[in-house]
């Protein structure tokens, strides 16, 4: 069933930022006091480079940004030079070697943390693409609440086929399994969710907590550092960011095999967990498809439950809702990946780096 408190997560709408004729920003910036530091890690980022700058450079507000490279073998580091040069708002550094223990995003982003001094810290991946009003509304939301972190959840992009059998199934699964305003109180690391897409936590909590030092080894590092933070005490929610960022994550089956391939092993906790998540899978999603194919009422109610849910999610994401229809193939693919994870968790690279 779809969670209804999704209504309720913390909406943008109230936080609007438009700039007049004169180029000021409206009093929702003025009131910003704190200081904003942008990180972005990136890793054979070449193709984004452009756009990313771009995206950067139209943010409304004085914000810094710095762009670290992670050790990349194409020209990632040239052309971050290059597209930078000549605004002093970007500070572009070449990342160190990879310590042992560490995987590559986590350890740019300790070192973005310590070469940062901002209040508020916004990490974003190099294929997200923000409105020009994007991190400004995103500090004044988390400035507004009692929260130490916020994840807007961006649009997902999905084109292709695979994408959009996939994709789609992010946010429907934490609208669908999360009461999403007792995570935000809730003092159980268990109830934490995260997207490390577009992240915003304040200084003094990621200090608290060492850094990104806790989560050095975890591939779903945005998942294991909201943990640790509820874990330390402090606060935090995924919000829903669609109106303000949007990613393509993947442009391709394969490229999505990769992906949840090096992660979805560790998602839910080991074997166990992955199996308790395929048996829901199929239970909720597959057995009710299969039931109404034989004439069954039931299975047909569940059926039309399930795909509302994702029609629901599809519009609060600005997703395809048609595509809601074909859930139970959604469903069915996702546990071949989770399966598929598994099996090839000890060969597994990345940015061309063994996971």
């Amino acid at each position: 069933m779809i969670n209804f408190f999704l209504l309720r997560s913390p909406d943008y709408a109230e936080y609007t930022v438009a700039a007049n004729s004169t180029g000021s920003l409206t009093l929702s910036e003025r009131n910003l006091a704190e200081t904003v530091g942008v990180v972005i890690p990136l890793r054979n980022e070449a193709e984004n480079i452009q756009d990313l700058i771009s995206t950067l450079a139209e943010q409304i507000g004085d914000f810094r940004f710095y762009l670290l490279d992670d050790n990349s073998e194409d020209l990632t580091l040239e052309l971050l030079y290059q597209y930078t040069a000549g605004d002093s708002r970007f500070t572009v550094v070449k990342g160190a070697p990879l310590p042992e223990g560490w995987i590559g995003k986590t350890w740019a982003l300790q070192q973005l943390f310590e070469i940062s001094k901002e209040e508020f810290l916004v990490s974003v991946d190099a294929d997200v693409r923000l409105n020009p009003d994007a991190i400004l509304r995103s500090a004044t939301t988390l400035k507004s609440t009692s929260l130490d972190f916020i994840s807007p959840y961006p649009r997902q992009i999905a084109l292709t086929w695979g994408e959009r059998m996939i994709q789609p199934l992010l946010q429907w699964s934490w609208l669908s399994t999360v009461v999403l305003r007792i995570a935000e109180k809730s003092r159980r690391p268990s109830m934490a969710i995260a997207n490390g897409q577009f992240f915003i936590v304040r200084r003094i909590a990621l200090e608290k907590i060492g850094g990104y030092k806790a989560v050095k080894g975890d591939v779903i590092d945005d998942v294991f550092l909201a943990r640790e933070l509820i874990g330390n005490g402090f606060h935090g929610a995924v919000i829903n960011g669609a109106s303000i960022a949007q990613c393509r994550m993947y442009s391709s089956w394969d490229s999505i095999k990769s992906g949840y391939g090096k992660s979805l092993n560790k998602a839910f906790g080991g074997v166990f967990g992955s199996t308790l998540v395929i048996l829901f899978l199929f239970f909720s999603s597959i057995a009710p498809f299969i039931l109404t194919l034989l004439g069954n009422f039931y299975g047909w109610l569940g059926y039309v439950m399930i795909v509302l849910s994702r029609m629901i999610s599809a519009l609060k994401t600005q997703g395809k809702i048609a595509d809601s229809f074909l859930h139970p193939i959604s469903a069915a693919l996702l546990i071949y990946l989770i399966i598929y994870s598994h099996r090839v968790r000890s060969s597994v690279t990345w940015k061309g780096r063994t996971i």
